[in-house]
């Protein structure tokens, strides 16, 4: 018959620690905590759009709160080659535009 021996661990050891997602920017290509980035998505339709939730459905990028990431990524092409698709002038400008927005709505808010 065989004894089977357990191993005394202390309670410091027990708790496992859990490893945030990280995710690399598109205009810097740091690699930073998920939660920090904003996610643009390319949806099924093929429309480039800020994804403030996190959660549509699509390829994603992400991207620093930055405005030199913002623009290093939207005026070059990294942002259409990692999401697979094209961008329009028009609709690059109005993603500019959204992004220079949320930008401010983010700063604001972790400044308070």
């Amino acid at each position: 018959m065989k004894s089977w021996r357990t191993r005394r661990i202390s309670k410091t050891q027990a708790v496992a620690t859990k490893s945030t997602p990280q995710r690399t920017c598109v205009g810097c290509r740091q690699i930073k905590a998920k939660q920090e980035m904003v996610r643009l998505v390319r949806t099924r339709e093929g429309d480039i759009e800020i994804d403030a939730t996190g959660k549509k459905e699509g390829r994603g990028a992400y991207i620093c709160p930055d405005p030199d990431c913002w623009e290093k990524a939207l005026t070059g092409k990294q942002l259409e080659r990692t999401l697979r698709g094209s961008l329009s002038g028009d609709k690059r400008e109005q993603l500019i535009r959204n992004g220079k927005d949320l930008l401010k709505e983010l700063n604001g808010a972790q400044s308070q």
